[in-house]
C-alpha cells in the first residue's frame, strides 16, 4: 500500500516538459490574463441566485474560461506513473484516491453537521443541489471539475517554476474562498494539495481530473443525505 501511494503521489516519473523561455513567458502571460477573466466571471456568478438557469449558464461559461485558458497557454500532458517495470496512464489509482478522499470528507461531514455554524455553511452550498435537476447538476459538477484541473493543474502549474504545488493550491483556494464559504475553502486546500502532488508525480492532468471528479461527484450525492437537504 505504501509503495502504491508513493507511486501515485510522490515518486516523480522522469520527463522533460519544460518550456523554452519564450514559451514559458507566453504561458505565464496567458495564464495571468485568464485568471483575471475568470475572476470577473466568478464575480458575476456569485451575484446570481443559486439554482437559477442563469447560474447554471454562468457556471458553464466559467468552465469555458478555464478550459480555453488552459489550452491557449500551451501544450498540456496527460501524464504517467510508475507501475512495476513500466509507466502507465494513471486511471485506477486516482479514482481510488478520489473515493478515499470523499470517504474522509464524509466522516468529517458527520462531525461538522453537529456544529451549527459550519453545518449552515454547507447547507448553503447544498441549496443549489436541492433546487436543480440532478442530471444537470452532475454535468455541471463534472464539467467544472475537469475545467478547473485543466487550468490550475495544467496551465497554472506549468507556468510556475518554483513550488508549483503550493502556489496552485493557494490560487485554487483563493478562487474558491471568493464564494465566502469557509468550508468550501477548506475543502479546496485539501483537494488542491492531493491533486497538486498527483500533477507533480505524473507530470500531467489526467490523475488530478479523475480524482477531482470522483471526489466532487461523490460529495454531490453524499452530502445532501448527511445534512438532510
Amino acid at each position: 500500500m505504501r509503495q502504491w501511494i508513493e507511486r501515485s503521489l510522490w515518486d516523480v516519473v522522469p520527463r522533460d516538459h519544460r518550456d523554452e523561455p519564450r514559451a514559458l513567458r507566453r504561458r505565464q502571460l496567458v495564464t495571468c490574463g485568464f485568471v483575471l477573466l475568470g475572476a470577473i466571471v466568478l464575480g458575476t456568478l456569485l451575484r446570481l441566485e443559486q439554482g437559477s438557469a442563469m447560474f447554471v449558464v454562468m457556471s458553464f461559461v466559467l468552465a469555458g474560461v478555464w478550459t480555453v485558458g488552459a489550452f491557449a497557454s500551451g501544450p498540456l500532458h496527460l501524464g504517467r506513473i510508475a507501475a512495476k517495470d513500466m509507466e502507465v496512464r494513471p486511471i485506477v489509482q486516482p479514482l481510488l484516491i478520489g473515493a478515499a478522499l470523499a470517504g474522509i470528507f464524509v466522516v468529517g461531514a458527520l462531525i461538522v453537521r453537529e456544529i451549527d455554524p459550519l453545518a449552515e455553511q454547507i447547507r448553503n452550498v447544498l441549496g443549489f443541489a436541492s433546487e436543480g435537476y440532478l442530471p444537470v447538476l452532475v454535468i455541471v459538477t463534472a464539467v467544472n471539475g475537469v475545467a478547473e484541473e485543466l487550468f490550475f493543474r495544467g496551465a497554472a502549474y506549468a507556468a510556475i517554476t518554483r513550488h508549483p504545488v503550493a502556489w496552485t493550491t493557494l490560487a485554487y483556494t483563493i478562487a474558491t474562498a471568493a464564494t465566502g464559504n469557509v468550508m468550501l475553502a477548506f475543502a479546496a486546500i485539501l483537494l488542491g494539495v492531493i491533486v497538486g502532488l498527483q500533477r507533480r508525480a505524473s507530470g500531467g492532468i489526467l490523475a488530478p481530473i479523475l480524482t477531482h471528479c470522483t471526489w466532487s461527484l461523490t460529495m454531490l450525492f453524499a452530502l445532501p443525505a448527511i445534512f438532510g437537504v
